[in-house]
């Protein structure tokens, strides 16, 4: 069956070499098996290649567009030969090296990073209200402090990558030949070797430490807000420290509820108090302070306290305090009570009625 490799890379039959180009790079990215680990990944991706070797070859094209792809491929898709798909350690290096222009011929060197870590922190809501710092202590994986990562002493240039601490590869695409260039993995990128082992981390380039960390909590993060201590993560030998990523978890609050940058409250009212209206002291974030309850709140109302939220995260501004009103009603009242309340009803049916049928 004829395939459509003009939908497959999402282009009108019309479109520009240009057009294609872009639309292939954009869809390699989204699938290709190091990035996208969907178990229809790397098919997905084979067929977007096959599309691309053909709509980006003029000839192949136009035999494409008179007798369909089953003609163009009698002699079976060959795909990128030359590429090599496993010489990509993240990312950055497919996005690079691959997609960041065909007949790419530049040389890429850069030492291998150290992986990331993640501390979960636990803060009160107060504490997230004002900002504050905590002291955390870690045990990780560091860069050896006598040898500096390298495992040893004498160094002497890489045999492997001839000391450029790149390896380069060159790639065959329906656009022509172009080089990659990755991380030489014999000496991780420094272009270096040692000759003599280090002591200390028995040529490991890394040691086991406990590190003692202050963190800022800036004023208003919320649960899951992440902060990043570039270089606090994992060391590796001959490379450069991963980050640290702090994950802030806010404890629930006693009283109060966060939604967002507001807090809400409920407050237990008397029955006199909502029906004849009072001033009240609340809780906030930061202190009591007066509430104003109009005369015949009703149960449910809600009552807004301007700027008595918590502080947006980047410094500007506060939501709000909303504070939901419950009506208590009692269950044991005193015989005058009891008569003071029949006369209310009396006097309240009363006006009823003489609105109704005036």
């Amino acid at each position: 069956m004829s395939k459509d490799y003009y939908k497959i890379l999402g282009v009108e039959k019309g479109a520009s070499r240009d057009e294609i180009k872009s639309a292939y790079k954009k869809l390699a990215k989204k699938y290709h098996p190091d990035v996208n680990k969907d178990a229809n990944a790397a098919e997905k991706f084979k067929e977007i290649n096959e599309a691309a070797s053909v709509l980006g070859n003029d000839e192949k094209r136009q035999h494409y567009d008179q007798y369909g792809s089953d003609f163009v491929n009698q002699g079976g898709f060959q795909g990128f030969s030359g590429f090599d798909s496993t010489s990509f350690r993240d990312f950055d290096d497919i996005f690079d090296t691959f997609f960041s222009g065909f007949g790419f011929q530049g040389q890429r060197r850069g030492k291998q990073r150290g992986s990331d870590l993640r501390y979960d922190l636990d803060i009160s809501l107060e504490e997230a209200a004002t900002g504050t710092t905590k002291t955390i202590e870690l045990e990780k994986n560091a860069t050896c402090d006598i040898c500096n990562g390298l495992g040893g002493h004498d160094i002497e240039t890489c045999s492997t990558c001839q000391g450029s601490g790149a390896m380069r590869r060159q790639a065959r695409t329906p656009f022509g030949v172009f080089q990659t260039t990755s991380t030489c993995s014999h000496c991780n990128g420094r272009g270096q070797i040692p000759k003599k082992t280090c002591k200390k981390c028995h040529g490991e380039g890394i040691i086991e430490i406990s590190e003692t960390l202050d963190v800022k909590i800036p004023a208003g993060v919320d649960n899951n807000s992440r902060l990043r201590l570039t270089g606090k993560g994992e060391g590796i030998k001959n490379g450069i420290s991963g980050d640290l990523y702090i994950f802030i978890q806010v404890k629930p609050h006693k009283y109060f509820e966060r939604q967002g940058d507001d807090l809400y409250l409920d407050v237990n009212l008397t029955f006199s108090e909502a029906a004849l209206g009072t001033s009240i002291d609340v809780p906030t974030i930061d202190g009591n302070a007066k509430l104003k309850i109009p005369q015949g709140t009703q149960p449910g109302t809600v009552l807004k306290m301007h700027g008595k939220g918590m502080p947006h995260v980047n410094g500007h501004g506060t939501g709000d305090q909303l504070v939901k009103i419950q009506v208590e009603i009692p269950q044991k009242l005193s015989k005058k009570q009891i008569e003071l309340l029949k006369e209310f009803d009396k006097e309240h049916k009363k006006g009823f009625f003489e609105r109704v049928f005036k």
